[in-house]
């Protein structure tokens, strides 16, 4: 670095000569002493302020630091307990809250079986009232086919006797040739008919 002459400081007399390389000004006492700190003769007061300089250190970390450190260690032991009894009651609620919710659904599951079970067995016991409605109507048509049937089957079987009757008497008649005994032929027919 460069320094000019008008900032320089003039040199002394009686300096020992050498320059300063960066500030062009003379260099006192560099061969007599040596690194302050290491000269033998500023240790007591070096010792001296040292201590006083440790001690006041000392008490300010004592009064001031550690009880502040202190406070802020016990605010915020203080808001984690705080949290954890928090959470601890949180999940307590949910816990119960889970609880009286399985309790309801399965309630509820209860109460769709039994409202299931009773549409069943009402619908069963409809279903069986209509089967015999059905079938005490469906008895009552067959009473009245048999009947009607039973009705046809005498007028045909009567239909029937008179029409053998009437066909063995032409079939006499034609065979022999002659007049039937209409009372022989009916008795014929319906000695045959039994």
């Amino acid at each position: 670095m460069f320094v000019a002459s008008a900032y320089a400081a003039p040199e002394e007399e009686g300096a020992s000569g050498e320059l300063n390389t960066e500030t062009g000004i003379a260099v006192e006492g560099t061969e007599e002493g040596g690194f302050p700190p290491f000269d033998s003769a500023t240790f007591p007061s070096q010792l001296l302020w040292l201590a006083i300089t440790f001690g006041l250190f000392y008490l300010f970390i004592k009064r001031v630091a550690i009880p502040r450190i202190g406070g802020i260690l016990e605010v915020r032991r203080d808001r984690i307990a705080q949290d954890l009894d928090q959470a601890a009651r949180m999940k307590d609620d949910a816990d119960a809250a889970v609880a009286a919710y399985e309790q309801e659904l399965a309630d509820a599951r209860k109460k769709a079986g039994t409202i299931g079970q009773e549409a069943r067995d009402n619908a069963k016991a409809e279903a069986d009232a209509e089967r015999r409605k059905v079938e005490a109507e469906l008895d009552g048509k067959l009473a009245e086919a048999e009947e009607r049937i039973a009705a046809i089957k005498a007028s045909a079987m009567a239909d029937v006797g008179s029409i053998a009757e009437e066909t063995a008497g032409l079939i006499v008649q034609e065979l022999i040739g002659g007049r039937v005994d209409k009372a022989a032929v009916a008795g014929a027919v319906k000695s045959a008919q039994r």
